[in-house]
Parts: structure tokens; C-alpha cells; sequence
């Protein structure tokens, strides 16, 4: 009886092995994993790929997903303090942890843009910033 029971604990999954590049203690992560993508061939020529290739690939679908990476936020239990960074699987169970660069959260998806979505015209930008509703005098310089 004893040894079935070993046995399935070790078919269970492991917890992701995740270690503070400062203090080597394990990180709990307290965030959703937000993946990346490009649209750049220089980001596809910096993880490895050839520059007539990258090209080509960026040519054809515009936007590419980065298989492998991602931005997560952690809790470090030495420094009492949540940090972003930005994780690469290198491969199975080991991750690669750097400090999340701001630029890279405009490779992100899934994410909030602090100036707004560039596609929303400046009157509705403006409409939604409103805390009161003063219905027809909004539209008295139309028409």
C-alpha cells in the first residue's frame, strides 16, 4: 500500500523552479503570466534567428508570439517586496529570471497601456474621463 502511494506522489507535477536572482530563495508568484510577442525581425535575430529569415517571418504574419517568455510578477520572501521580471524557459523546470525593462511591456500582451488605446478617437477619450453626464451640451459644437 505504502509504495503505490510513492509512487503517484512522484507523478505529480513539480512547482516551477523559480529562484531570486539576488537572494537564491524561492519566488512565489503573485501575478498572471503575461506573454510576449514582436513585431520587430531584430527581437527574432537577438533569440537566434537568421536576418533574411526574420524578415520573412515578420513579412508574413506581422505580429509573432515569443515561445518560452514572458513578464510575471514575483514575492520575494528575503526582501519582503514584489518584483516584475521578465522569465525565459530555457528548458524543462529551469527558468532564466532578468529584471522587467520597461520597454519591454510594449511587447506584452494582455496589458494596459498608460496613454490609452491609440485607436479611441480623442472625443471619446475625452467622454470617458467625464464624471458627470450633461447630455445634449456635450454635442453643442456639432452641427
Amino acid at each position: 500500500m505504502t509504495t503505490q502511494r510513492r509512487q503517484r506522489n512522484r507523478k505529480r507535477s513539480k512547482r516551477r523552479s523559480i529562484y531570486c536572482p539576488i537572494h537564491g530563495c524561492y519566488l512565489d508568484s503573485v501575478s498572471q503570466k503575461y506573454p510576449l510577442y514582436t513585431t520587430k525581425p531584430e527581437h527574432l535575430q537577438q533569440r537566434g534567428m537568421g536576418r533574411r529569415l526574420a524578415l520573412t517571418v515578420i513579412a508574413g504574419f506581422g505580429t509573432v508570439p515569443l515561445t518560452g517568455e514572458w513578464l510575471e510578477a514575483f514575492w520575494c520572501d528575503h526582501c519582503q517586496e514584489t518584483q516584475w521580471y521578465h522569465v525565459r524557459k530555457t528548458e524543462a523546470n529551469r527558468y532564466e529570471l532578468v529584471t522587467a525593462p520597461v520597454d519591454l511591456w510594449q511587447q506584452a500582451s494582455g496589458v494596459i497601456l498608460p496613454s490609452g488605446n491609440p485607436t479611441v478617437g480623442e472625443f471619446t477619450r475625452r467622454q470617458a474621463r467625464q464624471t458627470r453626464f450633461n447630455g445634449i451640451k456635450d454635442f453643442s459644437r456639432i452641427g
